[in-house]
């Protein structure tokens, strides 16, 4: 299956019924795409501004958005996010905004729908500038937004090297999703994928596992995932015929893994990389330990303190540190095992957040953990928040909590310093995270404040 570039989704000798996306009964066909992109190339025209952002629910007008920017010579800008909040706040960063509802933006403003229509005689779209690219927003450290640069020519080459490792299990899918556009992995999986490969996409993100269920089963499907959806799987509904499962956005849990695998009769498959850097490393796990092997040309090197990434996706000649700390078992696997920067300081000695986090995992019953600082009448503690299995959970409820923090502790003591003993516990459902799957963690030290 050999990939498409950008300039031949609507230039491609394909035929104008060709399916690109589907939601409902509702076929989107490659005729409808070259029909509406013509109509909003013509308006943007109009409209002097260069830099437009895209805000949509709708991966087939996403797709209309991005390729009539691309075609009309402007720059796509992603956001993140689609808050009419934030957008204000962020009006700089772009002259107008694109979405697929009406917005309370005071700029320029577009709202783009289908027009239902097939082009089925062949159109000519202007060639894509030489040098094109996507900007994307992301949150950053700081929580500042990061503008993120993608060349056209990078996304091409990873949706290449997608194809040449999952094309086997990806031909004849229809591609689902339970990730927007508006992140990067998204954007490349969701969008870009099967755009080059010439695969139906669902239009419309999945939020509930009732949702995938519902899917008819005329047809394969390639599901693009977080560990966030996949660990919220009902194992009493029926899955669709699934190909291939793609999860990405932080590790999954051996224990979902699990689960996943024995809902639908598929293992997934992992991704690991980042906005700045694009994929860099998978694993296909039929057991816990499995190492994450690198991507064909990726290769990372330590730096000091830190690893560097370099690979044909990376703009950047040098490459790109990375935030996480990796152990390496030959030149091309290696595993995860913490976040660079996730120390702190308390009582005048260093506390790794990671470590912590890493010895609770170890502690029998315990399946997911956070761990940050905590104040408290002007001391700073450790606080953990913690998911623990079924068993373990009923036991927590029936024996007291103070039992069992008292147990963790004494277990913890062996490895971590005694401040680095966490003093403030909270047991959850699940840890919250961001649509990417990320922790939010001044969100997480919410759940630490006292009730007056």
């Amino acid at each position: 299956m050999k990939t498409l570039p950008f300039a031949a989704w609507l230039n491609s000798p394909r035929p104008p019924q060709t399916p690109v996306a589907w939601l409902g009964e509702q076929t989107w066909t490659l005729g409808h795409l070259r029909y509406d992109v013509a109509q909003l190339m013509a308006e943007l025209e109009q409209h002097d501004g260069e830099r437009w952002a895209l805000c949509f629910e709708n991966s087939y007008l996403f797709i209309v958005a991005l390729l009539a920017l691309l075609h009309a010579g402007k720059t796509p800008v992603i956001p993140g996010h689609c808050r009419e909040s934030l957008l204000a706040e962020q009006h700089a960063l772009f002259a107008g905004v694109l979405s697929d509802r009406p917005l309370n933006w005071p700029g320029p403003h577009i709202v783009v729908a289908s027009a239902n229509c097939e082009a089925f005689e062949a159109q000519a779209f202007p060639p894509l500038q030489e040098e094109a690219f996507i900007e994307l927003f992301t949150s950053g450290s700081t929580g500042q937004p990061r503008r993120v640069i993608k060349p056209i020519a990078c996304l091409e080459r990873e949706a290449a090297l997608l194809s040449a490792q999952f094309a086997g299990r990806l031909a004849g899918c229809r591609v689902v999703a339970s990730v927007v556009p508006q992140h990067l992995y998204g954007l490349t999986f969701r969008i870009v994928l099967p755009m080059s490969l010439g695969l139906p996409l669902h239009a419309a993100m999945l939020y509930y596992a009732e949702q995938l269920a519902a899917l008819g089963s005329a047809h394969r499907y390639a599901f693009v995932s977080s560990p966030a959806f996949l660990k919220r799987l009902d194992p009493q509904l029926t899955p669709p015929p699934i190909a291939l499962i793609l999860s990405a956005g932080g590790t999954l849990p051996w224990q979902d893994v699990k689960e996943t695998a024995d809902w639908c009769g598929v293992w997934p498959d992992e991704i690991y990389g980042s906005t700045e850097t694009g994929i860099l490393a998978w694993r296909y796990r039929q057991q816990d330990a499995i190492a994450w092997q690198t991507f064909p040309g990726v290769t990372i090197a330590p730096e000091g303190d830190a690893f560097r990434a370099c690979s044909p996706i990376i703009p950047q000649q040098d490459g790109l540190l990375l935030d996480d700390v990796l152990v390496f078992h030959s030149p091309n696997r290696f595993e995860i095992t913490g976040r660079r920067g996730r120390t702190v300081k308390i009582e005048e000695k260093r506390i790794s957040l990671s470590e912590i986090e890493k010895r609770l995992l170890t502690l029998r019953g315990i399946r997911e953990a956070a761990a940050l600082p905590v104040s408290r009448g002007g001391r700073q503690g450790i606080g953990v928040l913690l998911v623990l299995d079924d068993e373990t959970r009923k036991k927590w409820q029936h024996s007291g909590s103070k039992a069992m923090e008292l147990a963790w502790r004494r277990a913890l003591i062996p490895w971590l310093e005694p401040v680095a003993i966490p003093r403030y516990w909270r047991i959850l459902d699940e840890i919250p995270v961001n649509s990417m799957n990320k922790r939010v963690y001044a969100q997480l030290q919410e759940l630490f404040h006292e009730t007056p």
